[in-house]
């Protein structure tokens, strides 16, 4: 089981729409896929159809019994979507307490491993929407993942949130057995502006082979998919967006993709 973690500590950088996009692309090839929101906004849970305000069982549930989650509660979590192939542990709002609520308890940062153990002969993949504040909920993606997916947009300020991100991954390595290979992923990039094309050069001068060599476009159909609820790929396969999110995954899927560790 493939678990792709998509991540940065700033907001507004397509987190959510890539690992839409991406789960997408999977699920049309017939093969199930899990993705799991752990952002207490409830961005990929809005999207697909479920109100994180209101939702009974999320990963929330997951976190109310640290040591010891009865596989039944984790099951009545798992969520169908309309889309086929696509399932979802959804968010709740109330997962922005879980900081508070956990404090020092031990095992807190292993809860979504744990959890994705259930999962592992069922999902070839697992995408995991990510948080961009450093706490409890990106700590258990980090843990869990085996690939880490850092979208930017192609824009200055976002590289000191790129650093942000880099700084906790070189943190979270310190108690992993092995260092997590992180891609970074220029997003919304609009190649007629100066700015965007000198970010993008950029980003490449500081951080060579850990960026990827295209860039998924500005592209208005991401914001008429996300009115719609659905996934890019579904709603226009031929777009610009979506032939940019098939480069990412065949590169993804490679078996020696070029992803360094740092």
């Amino acid at each position: 089981m493939a678990v792709w973690a998509v991540c940065n500590q700033k907001g507004g950088v397509a987190k959510t729409t890539t690992v839409v996009s991406l789960a997408s692309l999977l699920a049309q090839k017939g093969e199930p896929v899990l993705m799991l929101d752990l952002d207490p906004h409830g961005s990929l849970t809005t999207y697909l159809g479920y109100d994180p305000d209101s939702i009974e069982t999320s990963i929330y549930t997951l976190f109310q019994q640290l040591d010891n989650t009865p596989k039944e509660a984790i099951l009545k979590s798992l969520k169908k979507t309309r889309h086929d192939n696509i399932f979802l542990l959804p968010a709740s709002t109330a997962m922005a307490t879980l900081d508070r609520q956990l404090g020092a308890q031990q095992g807190k940062g292993l809860v979504i491993r744990k959890t994705l153990s259930f999962f592992k002969d069922r999902f070839k993949h697992v995408l995991i929407d990510c948080p961009p504040m450093l706490g409890v909920l990106m700590i258990n993606a980090l843990a869990a993942c085996d690939k880490l997916i850092i979208p930017v947009q192609t824009e200055f300020l976002s590289l000191k949130g790129l650093e942000h991100m880099l700084h906790t991954v070189s943190m979270i390595n310190h108690s992993r057995r092995s260092a997590l290979p992180y891609f970074i992923v220029p997003t919304m990039h609009d190649g007629r502006t100066k700015a965007a094309i000198d970010c993008l050069a950029e980003l490449h001068k500081r951080y060579g082979d850990n960026v990827w060599q295209s860039f998924v476009p500005v592209d208005i159909g991401f914001r008429e998919a996300s009115k719609l609820g659905l996934p890019l790929p579904e709603m226009s396969p031929d777009s610009a967006g979506t032939r940019a999110y098939k480069q990412l995954l065949n590169m993804l899927n490679e078996p020696e993709v070029n992803v360094s560790n740092g």
